[in-house]
């Protein structure tokens, strides 16, 4: 039996001409297959797919041209049914992605109430220095400032400098932990 052309398949195909839906399946299944297994990697989904190519082929056939190429048409909607498979592959990953992000334990929260909480005692104990040391520790911690810049702004030595910073810093910490054991 000499084989018929595409064009004349699809034309009969237009029709609703199974046979001919079938002439097209035989000659174009093992192509789109491999062409699928070379993208998906899987059997099971490439097999799939060219089901979903000719079932979609069935249920356009009355949109078919027939002077228009079927192979191109079929790999077409082939890569694109490729495009959704990775498109749904990677929602599926993010979704069990999330899922363990959801079963391990969210410590944000937490860490926020802890950081606000030290902070406030932090800024309590850092209020009662007095006055020209915490104008030293705030200028060194929290703006940033080296011990030279802090000697030239306040005009002092870069040696009161270190003295005032490491005299806050000894307050603030025997005063925290005053604070946390009254916590505690």
């Amino acid at each position: 039996m000499m084989e018929e052309k595409d064009e004349v398949l699809v034309g009969n195909l237009k029709t609703g001409d199974i046979k001919a839906y079938e002439a097209l399946y035989v000659k174009y299944r093992s192509r789109l297959y491999h062409f699928a297994f070379g993208y998906l990697k899987s059997h099971v989904e490439a097999e799939g797919l060219v089901q979903d190519v000719f079932i979609k082929i069935w249920k356009k056939k009355a949109d078919l041209k027939p002077e228009c190429s079927f192979k191109s048409y079929i790999f077409t909607i082939g890569f694109n049914l490729i495009k959704k498979t990775f498109i749904k592959r990677t929602a599926r990953k993010n979704y069990i992605d999330s899922e363990i992000d959801r079963e391990t334990v969210d410590y944000s929260t937490l860490d926020s109430v802890d950081y606000t909480f030290l902070m406030d005692n932090l800024m309590g104990v850092v209020a009662q220095i007095p006055e020209r040391r915490r104008e030293t520790f705030t200028k060194s911690r929290f703006d940033g400032l080296s011990v030279k810049e802090i000697a030239q702004e306040m005009e002092v030595s870069p040696k009161t400098v270190e003295n005032q910073i490491t005299l806050a810093l000894k307050f603030i910490k025997s005063n925290l932990a005053v604070e946390n054991n009254q916590v505690n």
